[in-house]
């Protein structure tokens, strides 16, 4: 878990970066394409590939001031071992020692928080990924620091193909 509060920072740092401005000249990021609603990326770290999918939510209720774009990720990340790694970034600070909730279908997952980023526990990452192959839409409920619940509804639409450019790219088996 450790690993995964340093380095997914990164990862969502360089999605926004995907999504705003090119990225720093020392990272490259090659966008592998556009698949329904997830766009899919692969940047070099330390000559290791690195893999990513991200999407916006559709729809957002709460209205967190200041708040900022947000993002559902998925990564590989092939030399630590994570294959699908689930983040969200909220766009807004959680509320300290809080979770947030991702609903697919009638699935449910409960993710751990910090600051503007949730990520799944244990062995949920590769139960949430079957679940959004399956899925029409996912939806991340959360509550920012001021006490505002928030809910992301996020269209699963090119997920499946996205995921596969990915694990192409990555050289990742499912």
């Amino acid at each position: 878990m450790r690993l995964r509060l340093k380095l997914v920072p990164c990862v969502a740092s360089l999605a926004l970066a995907a999504f705003a401005v090119p990225a720093a000249a020392e990272t490259e990021v090659k966008t592998l394409g556009r698949f329904g609603d997830w766009s899919a990326y692969t940047y070099q770290e330390n000559g290791r590939p690195v893999c990513y999918m991200s999407s916006s939510p559709v729809k957002r209720r709460g209205t967190v001031a200041k708040r900022g774009d947000a993002y559902f990720l998925v990564t590989h990340r092939p030399e630590f071992n994570d294959v699908g790694v689930v983040t969200v970034v909220a766009g807004y600070a959680f509320q300290p020692d809080s979770t947030t909730t991702v609903a697919i279908g009638k699935a449910r997952f409960t993710l751990f928080t910090r600051n503007e980023t949730a990520w799944a526990n244990g062995n949920d990452d590769g139960n949430m990924v079957r679940q959004m192959k399956r899925g029409n839409t996912l939806i991340v409920t959360g509550k920012a620091k001021s006490g505002i619940a928030t809910t992301d509804l996020y269209s699963l639409a090119g997920f499946s193909k996205a995921y596969d450019a990915i694990s192409k790219s990555c050289k990742v088996r499912d």
